[in-house]
């Protein structure tokens, strides 16, 4: 019996992968969703978005159930399952999964990217046992507590804000000498009496006391008490699924054009994943439309 080809497989739940999948689905493509985790991707951990059209004020997972009801009012076929590989037959691409092999004549590859992390010895062991990448999930884990926070972009300043709500008290610890975040989040943090910001610092070395974090040293020697480090310093793009396409950058991202296309026929990215300059919901969102957009043409 042959394998079904579907027209798209698109692969990320986020809120490109997401839009991509609305307009396949209304131009009644034979589309799959696949994600490994829940809808929604980075969204799950933002605690408050009010640059999104439509809404004042949203948290990230409400937004992320809205997206997700709209694939089920439209019967979008989700599933569940980790990518592995992407094969290249030229006519068609087999997605390699955990579970299963699925064939289809276009992908749209939105994965999204992951926070990023210290890299020191200890850190992985500590994971959850007092150091987070999500201020949302197990901020109060942390109340009435010392934390620290570390990073200087939009993520890190918001993150601390939220949590300066719960917690006793933050240090910001940034390694430049200014941050790179907006203007506005900036002004926030610097008018917050429970957070003290460290600038040109790293921390070199994390603390532990029973299994739990108890500390950080920075690299001038200083140690900071806290029971709390909540890491902000970037992300990684989520592509080691497709090491053998070789279509992303010395960074990791892929680089596409302005439809979406890489170099490797039928195969498309958006969102997070892609090379560019401003990585904001709204653009995300378009981006998984447009290349949508030129596949259904393709398909005609």
């Amino acid at each position: 019996m042959d394998k079904k080809v579907y027209d798209l497989i698109i692969i990320g739940m986020g809120i490109s992968g997401i839009s991509a999948a609305i307009y396949a689905k209304r131009a009644n493509l034979d589309v799959l969703i696949l994600d490994k985790s829940m809808p929604g991707g980075l969204l799950n951990t933002i605690e408050s978005i009010d640059n999104f059209p439509s809404y004042t004020k949203v948290s990230g997972p409400d937004l992320a159930m809205k997206l997700k009801e709209q694939l089920d009012a439209l019967e979008v076929e989700c599933k569940y399952e980790e990518v592995r590989d992407l094969v290249d037959n030229k006519e068609t691409k087999e997605i390699i999964t955990n579970n299963a092999t699925y064939v289809t004549k276009y992908v749209l590859i939105a994965t999204g990217r992951s926070q990023r992390t210290l890299g020191l010895p200890n850190e992985q062991e500590l994971l959850g046992r007092g150091i987070s990448t999500c201020a949302l999930c197990d901020a109060n884990f942390f109340k009435g507590k010392d934390i620290a926070v570390v990073g200087g972009g939009n993520s890190a300043l918001q993150e601390a804000l939220y949590l300066a709500k719960i917690v006793n008290k933050i240090y910001l610890i940034h390694r430049k000498d200014k941050f790179t975040a907006n203007a506005s989040l900036i002004d926030k943090i610097n008018n917050t009496e429970n957070i003290e910001i460290i600038y040109k610092a790293n921390i070199t070395e994390l603390v532990s006391k029973d299994e739990c974090l108890d500390g950080v040293i920075l690299n001038n020697g200083t140690k900071i008490d806290v029971s709390g480090l909540f890491v902000y310093i970037g992300f990684t793009p989520k592509t080691k699924f497709i090491d053998g396409l070789d279509i992303t950058n010395e960074r990791g991202y892929i680089v596409v054009n302005e439809k979406g296309e890489t170099k490797v026929s039928g195969v498309y990215a958006s969102g997070d994943i892609v090379d560019k300059k401003v990585y904001q919901l709204i653009n995300a969102a378009s981006e998984g439309v447009l290349a949508t957009l030129d596949i259904i043409d393709k398909l005609k």
